[in-house]
């Protein structure tokens, strides 16, 4: 069977058409919708948005909206996705050393997902607290000012939430 949103995310997307006056706005939202219900956006949900939302919205328009912003997973993601700010303002308060630890602790490299699927690691640019570096973004919360020892505390704390 082709991909459908879920009955909570149906729900969601009929609410979101009224508000949304311009077909074109509604892109954004229903590739969140799309991203809650499978982990991450794929080409088959990308189709079924643009159906949903029909003419003049095409596939390939999805398309581009989703590959643009950084926001949408384009694969699945561990239980816990970390994205570690590699932005400028981050990589001189040591984000780089912060990739490194979390990495090496994991066992995998930027970008990859550890065999039990418990994490994602990837470099991301900028999350916007650039005051506050260096900056994780773990699923939906924020992490400021880490450190090795800051970072190792977190993962522990996830452990014990697997």
């Amino acid at each position: 069977m082709a991909y459908q949103f879920s009955q909570d995310s149906e729900i969601r997307f009929q609410r979101l058409i009224p508000q949304f006056p311009s077909k074109r706005s509604l892109i954004l939202p229903c590739l969140f919708l799309l991203q809650a219900d499978k982990g991450f956006v794929d080409q088959e949900g990308m189709q079924y948005i643009a159906d949903r939302i029909g003419d003049p919205i095409s596939l390939a328009h999805v398309h581009g909206v989703a590959t643009f912003y950084t926001m949408y997973n384009k694969k699945p993601v561990g239980k816990f996705h970390i994205q570690i700010c590699g932005n400028i303002s981050c990589y001189l308060s040591g984000s780089d050393s912060i990739t490194e630890h979390v990495c090496s602790k994991l066992g995998i490299d930027p970008g990859e997902t550890t065999g039990d699927k418990k994490y994602t690691v990837d470099e991301v640019q900028c999350l916007g607290a650039c005051g506050f570096g260096p900056v994780a973004q773990i699923n939906d919360k924020y992490y400021e000012n880490l450190t090795p020892e800051k970072i190792e505390a977190i993962i522990s704390e996830l452990e014990k939430q697997v």
